[in-house]
């Protein structure tokens, strides 16, 4: 507890800090004791990976029970709030800005960010650059979840002009 905090409850003893479990122990020890470069180079290997799998899936001619199949499309038939996102990824590796947008608008406009922020993390992790962070609010957050939220329920209602959000 801070000594303002123990000024203000003049009667309490002061908290003692939680310990930690193995698994943060564990979790700490990994991370601090590894390469600068180490987690950085595994985020990038698990993005190469997810791009590797898309290209190779060839999501955009996969049928309706083929790989990769969204469990819960398949199951209820609603699309979920991420549908279409790997076939929009797919129309953004192949330079198809009009059909990623029309696959997934909000993955299509949050790929930049991402993509920024990953940048400048890692170049501030791996080689002390700093870039202009990103200051997102709790409020952008908030406006970008809800818009997903909007967009979701937008895109299972069976009249037009939302049938166009099908995928």
């Amino acid at each position: 507890m801070t000594e303002t905090a123990q000024q203000e409850w003049p009667g309490h003893p002061p908290y003692p800090p939680p310990t930690p479990d193995r698994f943060t122990r564990f979790v700490h020890r990994v991370w601090y004791g590894s390469p600068v470069w180490a987690a950085p180079t595994a985020l990038l290997v698990c993005m190469g990976g997810a791009i590797g799998y898309t290209m190779a899936s060839h999501p955009t001619e996969a049928g309706a029970g083929d790989p990769p199949t969204c469990l819960l499309k398949y199951t209820t038939g609603f699309v979920c709030p991420g549908c279409g996102g790997t076939r929009a990824a797919w129309y953004l590796l192949h330079g198809d800005l009009p059909a990623a947008a029309r696959h997934h608008a909000l993955f299509v406009f949050a790929v930049p960010f991402l993509l920024y922020l990953y940048v400048a993390w890692a170049g501030e992790r791996m080689f002390g650059r700093r870039l202009p962070q990103l200051n997102l609010s709790p409020k952008v957050i908030g406006a970008f979840i809800a818009a997903w939220g909007v967009w979701s329920v937008l895109r299972n209602l069976p009249w037009a002009p939302f049938t166009s959000f099908y995928v």
